[in-house]
């Protein structure tokens, strides 16, 4: 690894990001702050409406980090069990042995996620926060990478299940992918005219660009980014101006302000600085806080949104000189 941290990760992941390009046409500023996330070891949920790529981003992104890869496809019938593995009798031996489910891995898809019940999404509770499962007793721990990148559908609600706030505050990151740009749905369409299929990952080439190994150490180097006081107390009076706010009737936990400050350090890092600016906290800021704000019944009555909420909210903090 490079012995200058700040290189070291920006380079890395510039270099996860050309490839990750090879598959996801635009979308930047996601894929920036799902880099981020990564690399702050956080886990993150993709909400979108369907066709915009979301489950081709965290495919092409695993392939890109040389690390392994499992999915699990949620559905009302799915069952922790399916998540997490179970003990079966061997008659040989006479003895129940575990068989790991698809959480034993680095990287976890879990597609569409709320349309499992609340009892399967709890099945991820204990491995996103604490890399372990605990079955019939006993504790089997994760990978030291393990990364949960979720998605959601915000629109067909028949048959799904909302994530209940403990589970939403589990995730570093809520990010919004939207509709591409004009010029960038063109681009698509002319790869798939001059006979690229952008959802057979296999036939796009991406090499991987980082280890297991690598990535745990770049994590461990986040560590030496300098967060001024001036910096780290406006991370704390964005979070606790949440819990006030007059729009805002539940705001953001402490472990939301961890994840903002982890936020902040990792995406100055990914801009080839040493140090944390306001600008990266305001910039992280509507990701990491989206999902841990229950707005009043009567803001959402009026159609404010959490983001709405949150620019005004961003707009009237005092920034630190």
């Amino acid at each position: 690894m490079n012995p200058d941290p700040v290189a070291g990760i920006q380079s890395v992941f510039e270099a996860v990001k050309t490839e990750v390009r090879k598959a996801i046409v635009g979308q930047d500023d996601v894929l920036e702050h799902l880099c981020a996330c990564v690399l702050a070891g956080g886990h993150a949920l993709l909400e979108g409406l369907p066709g915009t790529a979301k489950t081709l981003m965290a495919r092409a992104f695993a392939a890109a980090l040389r690390c392994g890869y499992g999915r699990v496809q949620f559905t009302p019938d799915l069952m922790p069990a399916d998540v997490t593995g179970t003990s079966v009798f061997d008659p040989e031996s006479r003895r129940f042995e575990f068989r790991q489910g698809p959480i034993f891995t680095d990287l976890l898809l879990a597609d569409e996620i709320n349309r499992a019940p609340a009892k399967t999404q709890a099945a991820l509770l204990e491995a996103m926060q604490e890399r372990r499962v605990t079955v019939d007793g006993r504790t089997h721990a994760l990978s030291p990478l393990f990364t949960t990148i979720a998605t959601q559908n915000p629109i067909e609600y028949e048959g799904t299940y909302p994530l209940p706030e403990a589970q939403l505050d589990r995730f570093m990151v809520k990010l919004v992918v939207g509709y591409p740009a004009p010029e960038h749905e063109r681009a698509m369409l002319a790869r798939y005219r001059d006979g690229q299929r952008l959802h057979e990952i296999e036939t796009l080439g991406i090499q991987p660009k980082t280890s297991i190994e690598e990535l745990v150490a770049l994590r461990n180097s986040l560590a030496s980014i300098t967060v001024e006081d001036g910096v780290l107390g406006y991370v704390s009076d964005i979070v606790r101006q949440t819990r006030s706010w007059a729009t805002i009737h539940v705001g953001a936990s402490p472990r939301a302000a961890v994840s903002l400050l982890a936020l902040s350090r990792a995406l100055a890092a990914l801009r080839g600085r040493a140090y944390v600016v306001p600008d990266d906290v305001k910039s992280v800021a509507p990701a990491a806080l989206r999902h841990r704000v229950l707005l009043r019944p009567e803001s959402e009555i009026e159609g404010v949104k959490s983001d709405d909420a949150l620019r005004d909210l961003l707009a009237a903090v005092k920034v630190p000189k």
